[in-house]
């Protein structure tokens, strides 16, 4: 027995499943569906916080925001909206966009897509009965994809997937430092990802995002950028 083709086919089998796994976790990847990564325009950064709002961190985050005349995008969980519905309203009222990001946080990868219209559509009354205005924007928790979820976002309507060009890799304790020194490389035209909540606590340690923006944003002011949120993107794509 020539044991080439079944090699081959094994081959060939590894190479697609590790493409696939490469497909529903990289922000690049429009296999699963289009997303947004990208502003369109040199010009301007779109600042993204997931998994608030956060009591402990997101006042500070909108104060620094404020100062800097920084306008960002706030990606919330719908059961840390039901919690702080005043924060969520101060986030909005302060001119800042906010997003899906699921009603509990899991990974969408092998949910099926019933269980993800129902985390979305939860998340969604949940932003809409508390600043009046439903989101326009999702990103999956964790990045993650898989292809049931494109048919549930076109079924939902205006919903955009936004992954991220930059990712700060902050969603756990730790000095400012190295959260610094990954944002290094932040330009314009870039989405950055940063967290202002920590999805596993309900109000979890954020002080190195506060840090590292307050780093970056002078300087990247200095460079000329304007900060938008994604609402304006949209506006004007």
């Amino acid at each position: 027995m020539n044991p080439a083709p079944a090699v081959e086919a094994a081959c060939g089998a590894c190479g697609t499943g590790a493409f696939l796994s490469w497909a529903s976790v990289a922000p690049a990847s429009q296999l699963f569906g289009p997303t947004v990564r990208r502003t369109g325009d040199r010009s301007t950064m779109a600042i993204t916080f997931d998994d608030g709002p956060n009591p402990a961190v997101t006042p500070a985050l909108l104060d620094l925001l404020e100062k800097y005349h920084a306008r960002a995008t706030f990606f919330l969980i719908g059961r840390n909206v039901r919690r702080f519905p005043g924060l969520t309203r101060e986030i909005a009222a302060r001119g800042h966009a906010i997003g899906n990001h699921t009603e509990t946080h899991p990974s969408l990868t092998f949910m099926r897509p019933r269980r993800i219209a129902d985390e979305l559509a939860r998340c969604d009354e949940a932003i809409e009965s508390t600043i009046g205005k439903r989101p326009r924007w999702m990103r999956p928790p964790f990045g993650f994809r898989g292809p049931q979820l494109n048919g549930v976002v076109r079924q939902r309507g205006p919903l955009g997937v936004v992954m991220w060009s930059v990712l700060a890799w902050d969603w756990k304790p730790q000095p400012a430092a190295p959260v610094i020194r990954r944002l290094r490389r932040a330009r314009g035209g870039d989405i950055i990802l940063l967290h202002d909540g920590d999805h596993r606590v309900l109000e979890g340690d954020r002080k190195h995002s506060v840090d590292a923006l307050a780093h970056w944003l002078p300087r990247w002011a200095d460079r000329g950028l304007r900060f938008i949120n994604l609402d304006e993107v949209r506006a004007a794509a």
